[in-house]
């Protein structure tokens, strides 16, 4: 069985800072594509960003420049560091795994073959 957990969000005022982890745990083999998805109030789950095994990434347009994503690939853990957030932001934040190297070829959540219960993401203004 394989679990998936989030940590890491939280309250933070506009242009502040917050660094999301996750980790898959349990009897998996190897783990291609990790990522994060978000979903606002009212509003459709959206890409937020992707990573293989091997550092490629994908971002989504509203976050380039100010969230980065980054592995630990023994670990099966991946981190989003997140910087100048704005009132935007405010989601919940659920990380993404999977075998297939699809869901960083097509970034998209259909891809997900794991799903962690989701952190809560703030901005206030």
């Amino acid at each position: 069985q394989v679990h998936v957990a989030e940590s890491g969000g939280g309250l933070v005022q506009a242009g502040g800072s917050l660094t999301l982890s996750c980790t898959a745990s349990g009897s998996i083999l190897t783990i291609l594509g990790m990522g994060w998805f978000r979903q606002a109030p009212g509003k459709q789950r959206e890409l937020v960003a992707v990573i293989s095994g091997g550092d490629n990434t994908k971002y989504a347009d509203s976050v380039k420049g100010r969230f980065s994503t980054s592995r630990e690939n023994a670990e099966n853990t991946v981190h989003l560091p997140m910087h100048s957030l704005e009132p935007e932001d405010t989601a919940a934040y659920c990380c993404a795994a999977a075998v297939s190297p699809l869901l960083v070829l097509s970034a998209t959540q259909e891809a997900s073959e794991l799903w962690g219960q989701g952190t809560q993401v703030t901005v206030s203004s």
